[in-house]
């Protein structure tokens, strides 16, 4: 009875007044069988005994209502605190579909174009230029500037086809000029880190390449610009306070909630080779669109079901369904030509929209649904929604050198427990 009413007021905690929506049932093709959901808690509790990460948090919610919730180990093997629904999370590049959202905000508003030029928000990306390695009669290898093609778009920033690397993998000298800006630690005000990137070179022309990096850092400053708010701000103001996501923000202000915070194993602190994960306590200038964010699963669960349901939660609408299905739509297919970088992160089964990788194809051996979009963050987290079964999973961890392995198995596993 003990265990019954600690998950009951777990549910509580992470959901607040989040509740089944009247005429939700009966929406969606799958279920979610409990013997398949056993094997996906089995799965993490064996993670966690041997020894890959402290604890985690997996929520499956479908129909309006969490249908698997579950807490995992602790938040900290340092202080073997129990994992929990108020525990706080890096999301990294968990922020970008909410940068992005905010951006279609403003595009619904009439105030942003996605085939505006970057420049007309800030000017001085109408001087850069591509970076075009040129090799000599002696061998040595030179770096080139030449124009640009065409200008670079609110669009590129949004599907990652700008041209912005982040510079930690993929070699050349334009990454390397990125990786020695060390941008990462640079904790510059979101102006201050645009005007910075407009000193370096695009790694390649604009619209040709899915290239991931900074974009959606510079779509952040765009928000800025046009809001005339931080992009905090603006979020706050126009999504975390509205959705009641009482928890997201850059870093952790108050230091009675510092025991909160997930933290990974003592050896896997490494998201590059030159970067560990960052210290949520210490107060930071960059509000980082594309990877500054942290909250809580119960936060991101607000946000992903608004999503799931087309734009709206709890009678307020936050955009239109055509221009979530716009965002959840592939704009790097075939037909435009976009090639895509070496490690293409979305795979091989999945194009990319305006902020997610979308599915679209099924990976051979699996029947997972086409139209699933998602994304993840480097520190672990990573979260999905099915629009044909009307589901989200969201699941919170931190373990940097584990994410990829993890997710997939996961994925696996909650689908086979769907019959998928």
């Amino acid at each position: 009875m003990r265990g019954r009413r600690a998950l009951i007021a777990a549910l509580v905690l992470l959901f607040g007044v989040v509740g089944a929506q009247a005429g939700s049932e009966g929406r969606g093709a799958h279920t979610l069988s409990p013997e398949g959901l056993a094997k996906v808690s089995d799965y993490i509790r064996n993670e966690i005994a041997t020894g890959k990460f402290p604890g985690a948090i997996m929520l499956l919610q479908q129909h309006d209502k969490p249908v698997y919730y579950e807490n995992f180990g602790v938040r900290d093997v340092a202080t073997e605190i129990s994992m929990s629904a108020d525990t706080i999370f890096r999301l990294y590049s968990m922020s970008k579909p909410i940068t992005s959202v905010m951006a279609m905000m403003l595009v619904e508003e009439g105030k942003l174009s996605l085939d505006d030029p970057v420049s007309k928000y800030i000017p001085a990306f109408a001087d850069m230029k591509v970076g075009v390695e040129k090799k000599a009669e002696d061998g040595k290898v030179a770096l080139a500037l030449e124009p640009l093609n065409r200008p670079v778009t609110i669009k590129d920033l949004m599907r990652h086809t700008s041209g912005l690397p982040y510079g930690y993998y993929g070699g050349g000298k334009v990454r390397e000029l990125y990786a020695d800006a060390n941008l990462f630690h640079s904790n510059l005000t979101n102006a201050e880190f645009a005007a910075k990137i407009a000193t370096l070179p695009f790694v390649e022309q604009p619209g040709t390449m899915w290239d991931y990096g900074y974009s959606t850092d510079i779509l952040g400053r765009v928000v800025e610009v046009i809001s005339g708010k931080t992009l905090l701000q603006f979020e706050k103001e126009r999504l975390l306070d509205p959705l009641g996501m009482t928890e997201t923000a850059f870093y952790v202000a108050d230091p009675t909630k510092f025991p909160r915070i997930a933290e990974p194993m003592p050896d896997d602190r490494n998201i590059s080779p030159t970067t560990q994960v960052r210290d949520p306590r210490l107060p930071l200038k960059w509000e980082s669109g594309g990877g500054g964010l942290v909250g809580t699963i119960g936060d991101y669960a607000r946000f992903a079901q608004m999503l799931l349901n087309g734009g709206s939660y709890e009678g307020r609408r936050y955009l239109k369904p055509e221009t979530i299905a716009l965002m959840a739509s592939d704009h790097v297919g075939p037909e435009t030509k976009i090639a895509r970088d070496q490690n293409y992160y979305p795979g091989a089964s999945s194009g990319f929209g305006l902020g997610f990788a979308v599915r679209t194809s099924v990976p051979e051996g699996t029947s997972w649904p086409l139209g699933e979009y998602r994304w993840d963050g480097v520190g672990g987290t990573f979260f999905f929604i099915d629009p044909e079964d009307d589901l989200f999973g969201i699941f919170m961890v931190q373990t940097p050198s584990q994410r990829g392995r993890i997710q997939l198995a996961l994925k696996t596993l909650i689908y086979q427990a769907m019959g998928r």
